[in-house]
C-alpha cells in the first residue's frame, strides 16, 4: 500500500540484523492493510489524503496536547476539521492540530505524567505494543527516543496517528503497524525499552504475553507494563464470567502481588510498582470527540466503585521490570 511510508523502519532493522524480521513485518502489513480487512478502510483513506496540505507544518510533542503547529489558511480549517472527525472515534490523546484541540477520551497526558519520571529514553530504542493511535510514542520520542515501534491491530487508531505523522515529516522515527505482539518472532533480544499499557487483560495467555515482551529486550532492557488489577495484598487473579465494565475481552484481572510473581516465572527482575490509581472520570470520560460509552457507562450508577456486572470498579497499576 502506497499511502504510508515505511522504509526507514525497514532499513534500520535490517542494519541492526533484523532484515528477515523486517521483511515479515512489510509483508503482514501490507496483508494487514488489505481493502478487504475493514469496511471503512477507504473512507478512513480518503480522509487521509483531504487533509490539507502545510509547508511549515511541525510537530511539538513537550506539552500535555501533542500539537502539529504552522500556519493552516483560515480557508482550510473547515476541511481540516471534517477529516479528523472521519477518523472519530478519538481515544487516545489529546492533540491539537493547528490551534484545532482534539479533547480524546483518555486524557493520556496524566498516565504519561505518572510514568515520565522514571524513563530513561535518550537514544534508546523502543517498542509499544498496542499503542492505540501513537500518542506515547510522539511523547517518548521528544523524550529522547532514537526510534519507536508501535503495534496495534486497529486500522482506525493507525489512520489518526498517519494524520499526526503527515504533518512531523515522513523522516521521523515513529512508526506504527497494524500488527499484534503474536508477530514479533522469538529470541528478538532488540529493543531498550517495551511496553504494554492496556493489553494484558484483553490476552488469553497473559503468561505468553509475558513471554513475547521479555523476548522483544535486548539484555538489561526495561519493561513498562500497566493493566487492569483487583486490590488484595493475595497473589489472585479475577477471571469475570461473562464481561467486565462491558468488555467482552477481559480474560485475566490480576492482584499485584500475582503480576509480580507472573513476571519473575517470565525471566524479569527488579521489579519496581510506581503507580496503582483508580480510573477516574477526569482521565477517562466521554467527549465531542469520542462520543460513545466510557467509564461513566461502565460503572454501577449506584456505587462507582463497582462495574455494571458488580465487579470492582478499574484500577490500573504501572510496573517496570528489567530482563534478567
Amino acid at each position: 500500500m502506497s499511502h504510508f511510508d515505511r522504509q526507514g523502519l525497514y532499513d534500520e532493522l535490517t542494519s541492526l540484523g533484523r532484515g528477515e524480521w523486517a521483511r515479515a513485518l512489510q509483508k503482514k502489513t501490507e496483508e494487514s492493510l488489505s481493502s478487504e480487512r475493514h469496511g471503512k478502510l477507504a473512507e478512513w483513506i480518503q480522509a487521509l489524503e483531504s487533509l490539507p496540505s502545510i509547508e511549515n507544518a511541525s510537530l511539538n510533542a513537550a506539552k500535555n496536547a501533542v500539537a502539529i503547529e504552522g500556519d493552516l489558511p483560515e480557508s482550510s480549517k473547515t476541511a481540516m476539521e471534517a477529516s479528523l472527525r472521519a477518523l472519530h472515534p478519538w481515544r487516545k490523546g489529546p492533540f491539537d492540530f493547528f490551534g484545532l484541540a482534539i479533547d480524546t477520551e483518555w486524557r493520556s497526558c496524566l498516565k504519561w505524567d505518572r510514568l515520565a519520571p522514571y524513563l530513561e529514553l535518550r537514544n534508546r530504542m523502543v517498542l509499544d505494543v498496542g499503542c492505540g493511535n501513537g500518542y506515547y510514542g510522539w511523547r517518548m520520542l521528544h523524550s529522547g527516543a532514537r526510534l519507536v515501534l508501535g503495534l496495534d491491530p486497529f486500522l482506525l487508531f493507525l489512520m489518526q496517528f498517519e494524520a499526526v505523522r503527515r504533518y512531523a515529516g515522513l523522516n521521523c522515527s515513529h512508526y506504527v503497524l497494524p500488527l499484534t505482539d503474536a508477530d514479533l518472532p522469538e529470541r528478538l533480544n532488540l529493543f531498550d525499552v517495551t511496553l504494554s499499557m492496556g493489553v494484558l487483560y484483553h490476552r488469553t495467555s497473559p503468561i505468553d504475553h509475558l513471554r513475547s515482551l521479555w523476548e522483544s529486550l535486548a539484555p538489561g532492557g526495561q519493561l513498562v507494563l500497566e493493566t487492569i488489577v483487583i486490590e488484595s495484598s493475595q497473589q489472585e487473579a479475577l477471571v469475570p464470567e461473562d464481561r467486565y465494565a462491558k468488555m467482552r475481552n477481559v480474560w485475566f484481572i490480576p492482584s499485584v502481588p500475582m503480576l509480580q510473581l507472573w513476571l519473575r516465572r517470565c525471566g524479569f527482575k527488579d521489579i519496581q510498582v510506581i503507580d496503582v490509581a483508580r480510573t477516574t472520570f477526569e482521565e477517562q470520560r466521554r467527549t465531542d470527540w469520542m462520543t460513545f460509552e466510557s467509564l461513566a457507562d461502565f460503572l454501577d450508577p449506584n456505587d462507582s466503585m463497582r462495574t455494571i456486572e458488580g465487579y470492582p470498579a478499574p484500577v490500573r497499576a504501572m510496573i517496570l521490570a528489567r530482563k534478567a
